[in-house]
């Protein structure tokens, strides 16, 4: 939709009402009275907006945004008189029983296309199949006017809620509706089930207005869109069949009940011509389901009509059917009277739609107990003429329990109906000697079962109240109930044992399921926080009285989880997540505990090593595991892992101080890039007041230029020659001496001085090198200086380096710029782009750290870089499927025309292997170390003489 400040005439101009005045505490305000409607406008519509906070009126003109816009607008007007910015959002439903009219009635369709504000872009859509709703934020003390697109001139209603309330209100009329579909189902079952069984005429009349009535309310209650997709015209149609259903098996039901063609054979024909004309009506619904609709709805007041005095005549000929259904059309006369005033307007309010809903099922609950009342009237059970004994076992038959009889004397067990058939066994397996019982019984039950029935036989009195567990024939145990009393012989023993014996499986497991739940994480299985808590306290417990139990905690948080989130989904990251459980629970023993804390963070008690070294190894293994590539809809994901832990050495430390410990030793390890394994140092609990103040002597470093670079070779593997150099950055603090850059960068990053420190270390790395060229001549060198995400991000990085090159007067093609997997993915179209532009200047661009990350291929086609650098992690070691690995990596970026880089070479010999596979640089210690520009200068003098340049 296209919406702009109108300057001049040409159309007429609407004028905006007076705006709804919102305050914090409102929650949900009706707009419908605010709100006018302005039909046949056209495609462009003009308006005038309500005076804003600064007392000027505007005039705004919006355009139509779909092509099945018919001219009809909608203007309202909000104004937000509280101190602070409110989140609402616009609901205008689709459907709306109240005032939808008796004769054409309004089936309901999609209301509002669009809702352009005064003021900044078009409201966002939220997803609803019910409703139109939008979601709106209003600054404090802002007066905006709302121009709606309507798809339709009707629009019953239009409400601003808070979202909170309106997710609550949904929520509690999803409940409501649930359980009234739940009774309205099992209802229409339950009378198709009689019709089969006792097979009267009225049975199947009244479960055709059972089904017609759960249709009706699964149109209604929106469950029909639950079951197949349909359109907002589909749900016109349906609406119109299912009320058409309706009125048609009433019309049915009323003729075979009262069986009128008993009394007159012409109501037989009036009947049959009625109900074939609301026959007729579903093929009219299809062209136009207003008109079917509204005839529908005449023909049930008709019918309720017609009802009352056929129940009178019959009534006062003392016929009982028609006095039994007194009741019950008495309700349906409630009903419609309602539904009367609600269809007409006069009774207007959210809740009357679904409480007719709910009237409709109780009605047919009342018809179906009088029908039921009918159909089994007569015989000796109407007359009560059953003993006490017969009404016991009718109660237990009725019950469904099961009976379990022991005849102590002869020792013989008997179960009616057989539990062998439930147990899946041999009719008559379970019937038998009590101690048959035993072999199949779960051998941790089997000595209480055989106690409890010696306690019992021995006191010759009390009930018998047990639980155990039974093998089925599938091997699966279930859990049953033995509820008896014995009987005692003339002699005073027990002679006979009698009671019932119940499946409790259900029970029993739902109650597991829900310890489970309480004490576990949903997704993975694992422990949750307060278990891991609970279980790390008792392990502190035991661990003065020895040595040997020495735990060591460990807080693991998985790196960059969540972009796997936001480029995979929700879903792959949780089967990410129970990849990663199961891997790490493999290199776990026994007594071991890991847990899931939070999102993407794990717990690790480890109580099997207590020696620092193993300990150590035992952190790495966990490291590796989770590095291990995963395998997901055809993408290899290499995850890596922040871990921080914390050994046990303080008998006063606390669980929950052990774990804080681990936790900011693992946001320490985070902060320094991840990927690490970090030991916990007292240091780390006053890192917070340090941060502050190391980020304020950064920006004082900046602004004084105490920053410096220093610059690791790069050599060349043919012939071991500087190709170039890594710019490094370094801070050699006044007070607190060298601080790596694993602690500094990470701040810089969280605060504003990460552009102003890229654009330094690119500044002084290109005046370094125009520093050597003077000194040592035009030198076939490059410098190579890392970017940053936010750097990538600015829209102001392409003319910052344009300009630093005029001004240095450096060549381009000596510079590469280096990036991670990581920062592209951040926003990988805007990557793009720039990368594009900083290329077509000439500078050189790396993917840096090639092989720890996504190593999507899919970037060295679409981005621009002209080398990559394999991360170490894939360069060291002597595998022979890592040689196969790098071989193919160098082989593709060679056929891309990419040049290669091999971080961490380790020996000579395996710089002669990576230079045999055609790797074209390397960069490693092995090389030298980082050294200062003053160095550099030296070297270069050393390895490219004067003469040699000659």
């Amino acid at each position: 939709m296209a919406c702009a400040f109108a300057l001049s005439g040409g159309m007429p101009t609407a004028r905006a009402a007076e705006p709804v005045k919102i305050a914090r505490d409102d929650t949900a305000l009706d707009l419908t009275p605010t709100t006018e409607i302005f039909t046949n406008q056209g495609e462009a519509f003009q308006v005038s907006t309500v005076p804003g906070a600064d007392g000027i009126r505007r005039r705004i003109e919006v355009r139509a945004s779909s092509e099945n816009h018919r001219g009809d607008w909608a203007v309202f007007a909000l104004a937000n008189v509280s101190e602070e910015q409110l989140e609402r959002v616009i609901v205008a439903p689709h459907f709306r029983l109240v005032n939808s009219k008796l004769f054409w009635p309004d089936l309901g369709s999609q209301r509002i296309l669009s809702i352009t504000p005064s003021e900044g872009f078009a409201l966002d859509r939220q997803p609803s199949t019910e409703a139109d709703v939008f979601r709106i934020t209003l600054n404090p003390g802002a007066v905006i006017t709302f121009v709606a697109e309507l798809s339709t001139p009707e629009l019953p209603q239009i409400y601003l809620w808070e979202p909170n309330a309106y997710k609550d209100t949904v929520n509690a009329f999803t409940l409501y509706r649930g359980i009234v579909l739940g009774i309205a189902g099992l209802l229409a079952v339950f009378l198709t089930i009689l019709f089969v069984v006792k097979g009267t005429s009225m049975l199947p009349a009244t479960a055709a207005l059972a089904w017609a009535v759960l249709g009706y309310i699964c149109v209604d209650f929106g469950f029909l869109e639950k079951l197949i997709s349909i359109t907002s015209g589909d749900q016109r149609i349906w609406r119109a069949c299912a009320e058409v259903a309706l009125a048609s098996s009433l019309v049915i039901f009323l003729f075979t009940y009262l069986n009128l063609n008993r009394w007159h054979a012409h109501l037989g024909y009036v009947t049959f011509a009625w109900v074939l004309g609301l026959g007729l009506l579903f093929g009219v619904a299809i062209y136009d389901p207003s008109i079917a609709a509204g005839i529908a709805r005449l023909s049930f007041a008709l019918t309720a009509t017609a009802g009352i005095f056929l129940i009178i005549y019959l009534g006062f000929n003392r016929y009982d059917r028609a006095i039994l259904l007194v009741p019950a059309w008495a309700l349906i006369l409630v009903w419609l009277f309602g539904a009367w005033l609600t269809v007409t307007g006069q009774l207007d309010n959210d809740i009357i739609q679904p409480a007719l809903g709910g009237g409709l099922v109780l009605i047919v609950l009342l018809i179906g107990f009088t029908v039921m009342q009918h159909a089994f009237a007569g015989g000796a059970y109407q007359q009560g003429l059953f003993s006490d004994l017969e009404r016991q076992s009718l109660a237990l038959t009725g019950s469904g329990d099961t009976v379990w009889d022991w005849d102590v004397a002869r020792d013989r067990v008997v179960t009616i109906p057989d539990i062998s058939i439930r147990l899946g066994l041999s009719p008559g397996t379970m019937h038998g000697p009590a101690r048959n019982w035993l072999p199949r019984l779960h051998p941790d039950d089997r000595d209480r079962f055989r106690a409890t029935l010696d306690v019992l036989l021995e006191h010759r009195r009390g009930r018998l109240n047990h639980e155990f567990r039974i093998r089925a024939e599938d091997g699966h145990f279930h859990w049953l109930a033995i509820r008896a009393r014995p009987v005692l012989g003339s002699n005073g023993e027990i002679i006979r044992c009698v009671g019932t014996i119940l499946d409790v499986t259900e029970q029993k497991n739902s109650v597991d399921r829900l310890l489970h739940d309480a004490m576990h994480d949903n997704l993975t299985g694992l422990p949750n926080r307060q278990v891991f808590l609970d279980r790390l306290q008792s392990v502190l417990t035991l661990a003065p009285n020895g040595d040997i139990v020495r735990p060591t905690v460990m807080a693991i948080d998985i790196d960059r989880y969540k972009q796997v989130n936001d480029s995979l989904g929700i879903a792959a990251g949780d089967n990410i997540l129970i990849a990663l459980t199961r891997r790490l629970r493999r290199i776990l023993k026994p007594q071991d505990t890991l847990a899931r804390l939070s999102g993407d963070q794990f717990g690790l008690i480890l109580v099997s090593e207590r020696d620092p070294a193993k300990v150590a190894d035992f952190a790495d293994a966990v490291s590796k595991a989770i590095m291990v590539p995963l395998n997901f809809a055809n993408r290899e994901i290499i995850l890596t892992a922040s871990i921080g832990l914390v050994s046990w050495v303080d008998q006063q430390e606390s669980a929950a101080g052990l774990l804080n410990d681990a936790e900011l030793a693992m946001y320490r390890a985070k902060r320094a890039g991840g990927n690490r394994v970090e030991p916990f140092r007292p240091a780390f609990r006053s890192f917070g007041t340090d941060r502050l103040q190391l980020e304020t002597d950064l920006r004082r470093a900046l602004e004084r230029k105490e920053l410096s670079l220093a610059y690791q070779p790069i050599v060349r593997l043919a012939d071991a020659e500087i190709a170039g150099f890594e710019a490094l950055m370094r801070w050699d603090h006044p007070k607190r001496g060298n601080i790596p850059p694993s602690e500094f960068i990470p701040i810089a990053e969280m605060s504003d001085l990460i552009i102003p420190l890229g654009m330094y270390a690119l500044e002084r790395a290109t005046n370094d090198l125009m520093a050597w060229q003077r000194q040592s001549g035009d030198l076939p060198i490059f410098v190579s200086v890392n970017l940053s995400s936010a750097q990538l991000l600015s829209n102001d990085l392409y003319n910052d380096v344009r300009t630093l090159l005029t001004r240095t007067q450096c060549d381009a093609r000596n510079i590469k710029l280096e990036l991670t997997e990581s920062m592209v993915m951040e926003n990988p179209e805007q990557a793009r782009l720039v990368l594009s532009k900083l290329k077509e200047i000439g500078l050189g661009l790396a993917l840096d750290d090639f092989g720890t990350g996504y190593s999507s291929l899919a970037y060295l086609t679409r981005f621009p870089f002209d080398t990559i650098k394999l991360d170490k992690a894939l360069v060291i070691g002597s595998d022979e499927k890592r040689s196969i690995l790098l071989r193919s990596v160098i082989s593709m970026a060679r056929d891309l025309g990419m040049q290669v880089v091999a971080e961490g070479i380790e020996s000579d010999e395996d710089a002669e292997e990576l230079a045999a596979m055609g790797c074209d640089f390397g960069q490693s210690f092995l090389f030298g170390p980082p050294i200062g520009s003053d160095s550099v200068q030296k070297l270069l003098k050393e390895r490219f003489p004067l003469t040699r340049r000659a």
